[in-house]
């Protein structure tokens, strides 16, 4: 009865030991094996109706057991969460034949610390797999701390390239966002329209109230810009008192009256900034790609350009629809230059 006398030593040294009669029942259980076995006292149930032997294969009983070269076994229990184990049996030499087990984890460790909510105090201090449990902490709070990491850099790296993107004053895209945009639509050949949108009378704004209420026009006409389009549209500010509405999926040009037509109206109401009304207006030109036809984007703006300064010889608070005509009339009275068409006309 050696073992038995020495089963405190046991719990401490090989919490995961069993002592098993000559028949296989189990007549003691260190604390971890209790801990993690079906529920209930192990004590007094049979060996091979808790565990099952995978290897070696065909063992059905504890003399079975006893024969296996060098003791070694491959278990598992046979209750969720049938955590796989490695065990080694030993005889003990006491006269009534008692049996020693040890079993453990194996691989299965890691799975075995969350399935039961193990800790270092389940296993032996000289046990490897405390070192491992180590290692594995260590290595998740550093994989932790190097996700956070990423994510600050990759959020970071997005607000970076959002600002790349964006008007400041306004929170509009900008001449780079629109340039990406356009190369894109262009590109796929689909059909989508450019609205070029200039605002009449903003230098009399500027100069007779000063800079802030010509900056707080700015920021009310862009939120009337995207208040008066789709979603999926971009409306970017592109100068001073200049924005470019980029309108994909465009079906007909009654569309872009309307949508023109909605923006010129809530542009002329007037701006109260201060004590002052700030009255301002816009002229836009419009060009309507169809699908399948591929301008260059310079030709594509320039044909826009057009289009407005038509709008500002015929008076302004008006859009006109680019057509070929327009550009044989506009050569007719400036030569034709290099990048913006853009005839003589009142600021």
């Amino acid at each position: 009865m050696t073992v038995i006398a020495n089963t405190a030593a046991l719990d401490a040294l090989c919490p995961m030991h069993l002592t098993l009669s000559r028949t296989g029942h189990i007549t003691h259980a260190g604390p971890t094996l209790e801990k993690i076995g079906p529920k209930g006292t192990l004590v007094g149930r049979r060996f091979l109706e808790i565990f099952e032997v995978k290897r070696p294969r065909k063992l059905s009983s504890i003399t079975d057991l006893q024969g296996v070269p060098q003791n070694q076994l491959r278990l598992k229990l046979r209750e969720a969460p049938f955590t796989t184990l490695k065990g080694i049996l030993v005889p003990t030499g006491a006269e009534d034949g008692t049996l020693l087990v040890n079993l453990s984890f194996g691989i299965s460790i890691l799975d075995a610390v969350r399935d039961f909510a193990l800790t270092n105090a389940d296993f032996a201090a000289t046990d490897l797999a405390i070192e491992m449990l180590y290692l594995v902490e260590a290595k998740t709070a550093a994989m932790e701390a190097s996700y956070r990491l990423n994510c600050r850099l990759q959020g970071a790296k997005i607000a970076a390239e959002e600002q790349a993107f964006t008007d400041t004053l306004t929170g509009l895209k900008n001449r780079r966002a629109l340039d990406t945009v356009l190369n894109r639509l262009l590109r796929d050949r689909d059909s989508f329209a450019v609205m070029q949108i200039d605002l009449d009378y903003f230098k009399t704004v500027n100069d007779t109230l000063g800079h802030a209420a010509g900056d707080y026009v700015l920021q009310h006409a862009a939120r009337i810009m995207i208040e008066q389009t789709r979603s999926h549209d971009l409306v970017a500010r592109v100068g001073g008192d200049e924005f470019t509405v980029v309108l994909p999926n465009v079906r007909s040009d009654d569309i872009l009256r309307k949508v023109g037509q909605r923006i010129i109206e809530r542009l002329e109401e007037p701006i109260s900034f201060e004590g002052s009304d700030c009255k301002i207006s816009a002229s836009i030109g419009t060009v309507w790609i169809q699908p399948g036809q591929s301008p260059r984007m310079d030709e594509l703006l320039s044909d826009a350009d057009v289009a407005l300064y038509a709008s500002k010889h015929a008076g302004r608070a008006t859009q006109t629809l680019y057509s070929p005509e327009l550009r044989d009339a506009a050569n007719a009275v400036v030569p034709p230059t290099e990048g913006r068409v853009a005839p003589a006309q009142p600021a």
